[in-house]
């Protein structure tokens, strides 16, 4: 009979060691801020109402219509509905939306989340549930035949389908940059700064500095990043996948609602509203 059989019992604690259920009690709280973030008040109301007044008016003063202003609006509203959903779905709530005047909206969770592939679905989330904000300006453009209320569904799209591009904060970013970290660690950083790189360019060249101003600030940030990766891991392969083809077929749907929203513009000629709407990015073919 070995000794593994039969292991040896442990001494009997000494008058000067530590009762159990003291450690117990004074490991418990390094244990929870491990797994939660300390817990943040809540953004006040008049706080609320400024910043979304304030985000309103910019979009009114950049859009020239009240309409389409108010469709941005809606349609920040309910794209970060999608991620605060998400996050609360995934056991990472309860989560917060706060809106940021002139730059955009923040859905924040209370907890991190517990794997890569819940941080896809979450960054997914955004988009995808935010186009269903493009649904009521739809249905007003075939009531009332008025090009603004359609323009507000582009506006709508376009929303969506910007925070697709993968260069950071954006949430294309955070859903294809797990995918490239499989391949390779330095993969993400080496194409999301280069993209990031071309949208400030984009920025700067169309008449767009807020927006270059604040991606130029979080790609400078993550240059300083030495590992990009949190500490819960990355994707394992079959994961790698499914998050590639969801962000494909997310920028898809994104892109199809673009063009839908131009094409009675474009006498229904899809090709005709793709260039529209790339005009309207700035890009002349």
């Amino acid at each position: 009979m070995s000794n593994t059989d039969t292991p040896n019992p442990k001494p009997a604690p000494g008058p000067w060691d530590p009762r159990p259920e003291a450690v117990a009690v004074r490991e418990a709280p390094v244990e929870r801020a491990a797994v939660e973030a300390p817990v943040e008040k809540d953004q006040s109301l008049v706080w609320a109402l400024l910043s979304t007044a304030l985000m309103g008016g910019f979009l009114w003063w950049v859009t020239g219509s009240a309409i389409v202003a108010g469709a941005v609006l809606i349609g920040l509203f309910v794209h970060e509905a999608g991620h605060a959903l998400a996050m609360n779905k995934l056991g990472m709530g309860p989560a917060r939306i706060y809106i940021i005047p002139f730059l955009g909206g923040l859905a924040k969770a209370r907890r991190e989340p517990r794997s890569e592939w819940d941080g896809v679905l979450v960054s997914l989330a955004g988009p995808a549930f935010g186009l269903l904000a493009m649904i009521p300006f739809v249905g007003v453009w075939m009531v009332l035949g008025q090009g603004e209320w359609l323009m507000g569904a582009f506006f709508i799209a376009m929303l969506n389908l910007v925070n697709l591009v993968p260069a950071p904060p954006l949430d294309g970013s955070k859903a294809l940059g797990p995918v490239l970290t499989r391949v390779h660690p330095r993969l993400e950083q080496i194409v999301l700064l280069v993209i990031g790189v071309a949208v400030v360019w984009w920025g700067l060249t169309t008449g767009r500095f807020i927006l270059a101003a604040f991606l130029a600030l979080s790609v400078f940030s993550h240059l300083k990043r030495g590992v990009w990766r949190a500490a819960w891991g990355t994707l394992s392969w079959p994961e790698a996948g499914k998050s590639l083809a969801l962000y494909l077929l997310t920028l898809a749907v994104c892109a199809a609602a673009a063009v839908g929203a131009l094409m009675p513009m474009t006498g229904g000629d899809p090709v005709g509203a793709m260039q529209l709407g790339l005009n309207y990015l700035g890009v002349r073919g």
